[in-house]
């Protein structure tokens, strides 16, 4: 990510932290905090902060250190998040789209943007949001799905830096899913218990095969074409896995394959892993899945 922000951006946050100064007479777009309460919110961010005279030139020159710092992007991008955290703002829901909207108009200009995902905000770079997994993560959440969020979280943040890790991430996802499946249905894991095998295990249980027999005949050659097609998205995001992910080592300073593909994983894998998550909800709507 491209660290370290412009002042502008670090006077925003510092404004949405604090509330602005104390003798200020516009409204504060963010929440008001007193100097204690910003220690609070900066230790909650594992941030050693003190306020030493007055609390907004205190803290812009404390996230001027973080934004000028080894961890720069560890730091801020925990601060941001956590300034933009909707639970701060459940009885002001219309402060919260201020907030956001007042940050991102400042955070473009760095190349970064603020997007909530289910029940949390993400800063991403600016147009490199994924929709699908936008949705998966907020599915997930709903349901209780921790390790699905898990795998997800880190796949977007190591689809750049680490692409390998990205492709594992990724995979494991569908796996995440299909493990939870199973245990829910009482049924145990195959004994091949890679994505492939673990896919093919809850196909009949959902009604995935192509050869089910129970389709209009108007769609049914379509319906099993889209989900033939699923099963190599699947079998290849395995694979993929396999040959260019982390999962079984690499090579020092050999990379199989750049962050273009990566995303390419990523976005199949979250689209397969909704789309069985969709398909478990709709023939079961009353069991929620267990964590895997």
């Amino acid at each position: 990510m491209p660290f370290p922000l412009s002042p502008q951006s670090i006077d925003a946050i510092a404004e949405i932290i604090s509330g602005g100064g104390g003798n200020d007479l516009t409204p504060p777009v963010g929440i008001y905090r007193s100097g204690p309460k910003i220690e609070k919110f900066m230790r909650g961010c594992n941030v050693a902060f003190t306020v030493e005279g007055s609390r907004v030139p205190s803290l812009v020159k404390c996230l001027n250190r973080l934004n000028n710092g080894f961890e720069a992007a560890s730091h801020l991008t925990r601060i941001i998040e956590a300034a933009a955290d909707p639970r701060d703002f459940i009885h002001e829901p219309e402060r919260h789209n201020a907030v956001l909207d007042y940050l991102n108009r400042v955070l473009r200009f760095d190349g970064f943007e603020l997007q909530q995902q289910g029940t949390r905000i993400r800063l991403l770079e600016a147009g490199k949001g994924v929709p699908v997994l936008a949705e998966l993560a907020g599915l997930s959440e709903v349901i209780d799905f921790d390790t699905v969020s898990r795998d997800l979280d880190r796949a977007l943040a190591s689809s750049q830096t680490d692409p390998e890790d990205a492709v594992t991430a990724a995979c494991s996802t569908i796996e995440s899913v299909c493990r939870s499946i199973l245990l829910e249905l009482g049924q145990p894991l195959p004994a091949k218990k890679d994505v492939q095998g673990l896919y093919n295990a809850v196909k009949q249980p959902l009604g995935l095969s192509p050869d089910r027999t129970d389709i209009d005949p108007l769609i049914a050659n379509d319906v099993r074409q889209i989900l033939s097609g699923l099963n190599t998205v699947i079998g290849g995001v395995g694979s993929l896995r396999t040959h260019g992910g982390d999962a079984h080592g690499r090579e020092r300073g050999y990379a199989r394959i750049d962050a273009r593909i990566a995303r390419l994983s990523i976005h199949a894998a979250s689209t397969a892993a909704l789309f069985l998550i969709e398909t478990w909800q709709r023939k079961f709507p009353t069991r929620p899945l267990p964590k895997a």
